[in-house]
């Protein structure tokens, strides 16, 4: 399998380029998709794509067995260089890559599933939105086992290491508005501050408590309230909150106190506050004999003195949406040691790149040791 890959570096690599160098934010991957298509064509896939949101399955192969491999492809919008512009911070470009790396080592070696292989390569992961478009599709409903990656940080994995499951957290996002009442400086009594309701609102955040055996947190990440008048009381405020919880049945604790909170705060204060839920991503359900197909992939590529334990991260990924929406499904996700450095989301972030072709090895090896388990 190594001299197969040894002989379409090259390809893989250009395809790493080409990916990095056009970076498109969620739900706008119109030219990825596209790259991608002509790439899964050009290696005899067959192609689905979707009228009404970006995003491309590929699929090789027939019978009632199937696993998955997912790749996630937005970008995300930052500042870079003193320009605002979609950046490839959070290594989806190279999970891109890697799952087409998988299909053209395939071709080289000249595998042919015994039943079906998909290659999903799924947008708007940063909006967590992506994979719930994709079940939505249907994309899902014939698969056995999905299989995913991710680039570690390097306070996580060294370059040379994977981990054989990714156990992220639940996270959630929300923002919040609360409704007052205006006056003068000079007559308080008359308004209502929601400045004031903010201030306890941080406080009584910062006092909701759950099992502390489960790493959890809630805070008030964004507060704006007031205009350029000083002497006015301001009757307008909007927030916003982040919420981590490393299993789902906290996170659901959190949401919980977080809405008797909200309801208290609105009583005391005789003024409306409302919450919008932005963004919420489950907690990962890694399957077992998925996580040990992976991890005896791991120790055939690299050896078992680098196959590192799951990777706990408080971190979200919309990847386990799947196993929570599928119940059969076996799922988890690969954790890719590239000494990955400042750190994910950062505009600058850069990765040992040579750590790619372990990658698309391991997750061969995975899908190839799958398929014979199935059988």
């Amino acid at each position: 399998m190594k001299q197969a890959l040894k002989q379409i570096e090259n390809d893989i690599f250009a395809v790493f380029d080409h990916l990095h160098g056009h970076p498109e934010i969620s739900w706008e991957e119109v030219q990825t998709t596209q790259f991608i298509k002509k790439q899964l064509e050009k290696e005899g896939f067959r192609v689905q794509t979707f009228d009404d949101c970006t995003g491309v399955v590929g699929e090789i192969g027939e019978g009632d067995f199937t696993v998955a491999l997912r790749a996630d492809m937005d970008a995300l919008w930052q500042e870079k260089d003193g320009k605002w512009q979609a950046v490839h911070s959070c290594g989806h470009d190279s999970h891109s890559t890697m799952a087409l790396g998988v299909v053209k080592l395939f071709n080289q070696m000249g595998f042919k599933p015994p039943g079906k292989l998909k290659v999903i390569f799924q947008p708007a992961e940063e909006k967590g939105a992506g994979a719930l478009k994709m079940l939505e599709k249907k994309v899902l409903d014939d698969v056995d086992y999905l299989y995913g990656v991710h680039l570690r940080p390097i306070q996580e994995l060294r370059s040379g290491y994977a981990s054989p499951a990714i156990c992220h957290g639940a996270s959630q996002f929300v923002t919040g508005e609360i409704k007052g009442v205006s006056a003068h400086g000079a007559r308080p009594h008359l308004g209502i501050n929601v400045i004031e309701v903010g201030g306890s609102l941080i406080q009584e955040v910062s006092k909701i408590h759950v099992d502390p055996q489960v790493p959890a947190s809630i805070k008030v990440t964004a507060f704006h309230a007031g205009g350029p008048s000083g002497n006015v009381i301001p009757d307008h405020a909007e927030f916003a909150l982040d919420l981590r919880a490393q299993t789902n049945d906290v996170m659901n604790q959190l949401e919980y106190k977080l809405t008797q909170l909200i309801e208290g705060l609105s009583a005391i204060y005789d003024t409306e506050i409302k919450l919008k839920a932005e963004i919420k991503l489950p907690a990962a359900q890694v399957n077992p004999e998925a996580q040990k197909i992976m991890q005896s992939a791991i120790v055939e590529v690299l050896g078992q003195e680098y196959c590192a334990p799951p990777v706990l991260t408080s971190g979200g990924e919309d990847f386990h949406f799947y196993s929570l929406m599928k119940e059969d499904l076996k799922s988890t996700m690969l954790g890719l040691g590239c000494d990955l450095k400042p750190g994910l989301h950062h505009p600058d972030m850069t990765f040992n790149r040579e750590d790619i072709l372990n990658g698309v090895l391991i997750l061969a090896a995975t899908i190839m040791k799958t398929f014979e388990h199935g059988k």
